[in-house]
């Protein structure tokens, strides 16, 4: 999604998204309802995302996201099972890119107002090239992990991560950076 203006409660913009989660839930529950080969799996990701998915990524269902359209994969990514996408401000995964078990990813925010708690931000977050993001780790909106970093497992990350390091805690902090 380009644009970051505040999504109001109601609005069209809020309706639009509305009808692509019910997309998206519906393509999920298929994803997630039977065993697929990893052939369908690519097939239903790429309905799903409505776009090309390189043939070199990989997916442990079940996976869950609430929009869809605004994913882009790289090659050789890989999601593990139940992972959490909350994509409408947009993930980009590059290439190389391992996401752990129940990992959530998460674009927006409500409102902080109780009488414009329906309303939402976004900001987009954009996982770079040969990342590990651990088991059960959050990512928010507006977070850009750099190239070879990894998320330590039940991290909470808040705020960019610097390539080659790691990190971990809530809300994560430089545990040390990685040498070849």
């Amino acid at each position: 999604m380009a644009d970051p203006a505040p999504v109001e409660g109601g609005s069209e913009l809020h309706q639009m998204f509305h009808r692509l989660s019910q997309e998206a839930l519906r393509i999920t529950a298929e994803i997630n309802g039977s065993y697929h080969t990893p052939d369908e799996l690519h097939r239903l990701m790429e309905e799903l995302t409505g776009r090309k998915i390189p043939a070199s990524f990989g997916l442990f269902p079940p996976f869950y996201t609430d929009c869809g359209k605004n994913i882009v994969i790289g090659e050789r990514v890989f999601i593990n099972m139940g992972c959490k996408f909350q994509d409408q401000g947009g993930i980009t995964i590059d290439d190389g890119a391992l996401i752990g078990h129940n990992a959530v990813l998460a674009t927006l925010n409500h409102d902080p107002r109780p009488s414009h708690r329906a309303s939402m931000t976004h900001a987009p977050i954009h996982i770079g090239r040969d990342v590990w993001v651990g088991a059960n780790a959050t990512i928010l909106g507006g977070v850009t992990v750099g190239a070879g970093a990894i998320i330590a497992a039940g991290a909470v990350v808040t705020r960019d991560v610097e390539p080659r390091t790691i990190v971990g805690g809530v809300p994560a902090r430089l545990i040390k950076r990685i040498e070849e």
